[in-house]
């Protein structure tokens, strides 16, 4: 098994890149919030049933498909196998 002793160095840029992605994707989830707002507040000053209808809200939907995809590469990496889950399931096999 390796084992390995990052630098300080090395554990700050990889700080800074993680910060990096987090941040984009608060950037993103703000324009989001910002264009889909104007969309459906548009849509409603020129006729106000129209946020009865499915139209004003599919930007919203299929946008929101990709900003939970980018949340999950950012947030989701280790959701469902997280930093010892391969480990565990080594120790686990060897146990056998």
């Amino acid at each position: 098994m390796e084992t390995y002793n990052f630098t300080q160095e090395e554990k700050y840029a990889a700080a800074q890149k993680r910060v990096k992605y987090i941040k984009g994707f608060y950037v993103h989830a703000t324009i989001y919030l910002a264009v889909n707002l104007i969309i459906i507040a548009g849509n409603s000053i020129d006729n106000a049933d129209s946020l009865l209808m499915l139209n004003p809200y599919m930007t919203a939907v299929f946008w929101g498909i990709g900003l939970f995809a980018h949340g999950l590469s950012v947030f989701g990496k280790n959701l469902l196998f997280g930093p010892d889950w391969e480990e565990k399931e080594i120790q686990k096999i060897l146990r056998k």
